[in-house]
């Protein structure tokens, strides 16, 4: 016990240096968003390796992926039809993809991996993919946004969507209409209609040295959890709060989606074709780990 600790204390340690090395260079909030997004994406792997396999890219690529049938055929139809239609009309493509569990995966890297490896958006060139991720059994939705859509559709943004226009009717266990009601903001965010339900607050000048104390807890937290995974389940929700948390701290203080110019979860598939729309498959598009995840 004694030796973990002390292993945990010492790769804190040595992970600090290399925060205050990085942003003694850079000296911009911009970059501390790239730092925690980093940490948490090494943080990923280390816990999850073991989680939620991503299914390989469909041969035949559409709008909507119900792998439990939560949606009835015809609501399936529904929205399968107005999103193809959508995104014949725009070129970019939303996906909606439901499934029970993310098997102790936290939701919004699954979903910003998955998205990417799938390669959602009309080019590679444009990069303009959204991509909603429903875990129903761990009732969390996630809503990944594209390296092109995420100056529109940030973070705060994507995140009232979820409040506002979708967890009110998963509550009512009409997930359906949550989801038709989610899909609509973003085409009226897209098209700048979307006003939202409040006005965004002030943001909190955080100091650097509070970023470095809570990367500590963070990281204590998140080394624990890794080591309750043996026992089972625990320490899998110790490290998806922690995380949550994480990702609620970086939204306080970034008010657009995305960290940048660098892929994430590896290089983006090729796609099926490249004209936009679903009828020449996915084009290719990256995504950045901009976007918002909530529960109900």
């Amino acid at each position: 016990m004694k030796y973990q600790k002390a292993k945990t204390f010492t790769e804190g340690r040595n992970m600090i240096k290399k925060l205050t090395s990085l942003y003694k260079r850079t000296n911009k909030l911009q970059n501390l968003k790239v730092v925690l997004f980093f940490i948490a994406f090494l943080s990923g792997h280390t816990l999850f390796s073991q989680g939620y396999q991503i299914p390989d890219t469909p041969k035949e690529q559409t709008s909507v992926y119900d792998y439990i049938n939560l949606l009835s055929p015809n609501q399936k139809r529904s929205l399968e039809n107005k999103l193809i239609k959508y995104a014949d009309t725009t070129s970019t493509q939303v996906v909606v993809a439901i499934i029970s569990s993310t098997e102790g995966e936290e939701i919004g890297y699954l979903a910003t991996n998955w998205a990417h490896e799938w390669g959602i958006g009309g080019s590679k060139e444009q990069d303009n993919g959204v991509f909603m991720l429903l875990a129903k059994d761990d009732r969390k939705i996630t809503i990944r946004t594209g390296y092109g859509t995420e100056h529109l559709l940030t973070d705060y943004v994507s995140r009232q969507i979820i409040e506002y226009d979708i967890i009110p009717y998963f509550k009512q266990g009409d997930y359906y209409a949550g989801l038709n009601s989610g899909v609509d903001a973003v085409f009226k965010v897209m098209s700048g209609e979307y006003k939202g339900s409040r006005k965004q607050s002030k943001k909190t000048d955080f100091s650097f040295i509070i970023f470095i104390i809570i990367l500590i807890v963070f990281f204590i937290i998140i080394s624990s959890g890794s080591k309750g995974n043996r026992g089972g389940g625990r320490g899998y929700r110790k490290s998806d709060v922690a995380r949550g948390i994480l990702e609620t701290i970086i939204l306080s203080n970034a008010g657009r989606g995305g960290f940048g110019g660098g892929s994430f979860g590896g290089g983006s598939s090729g796609g099926f074709g490249g004209g936009g729309g679903f009828g020449g498959g996915f084009g290719g598009g990256g995504f950045g780990g901009g976007g918002a995840t909530g529960g109900w």
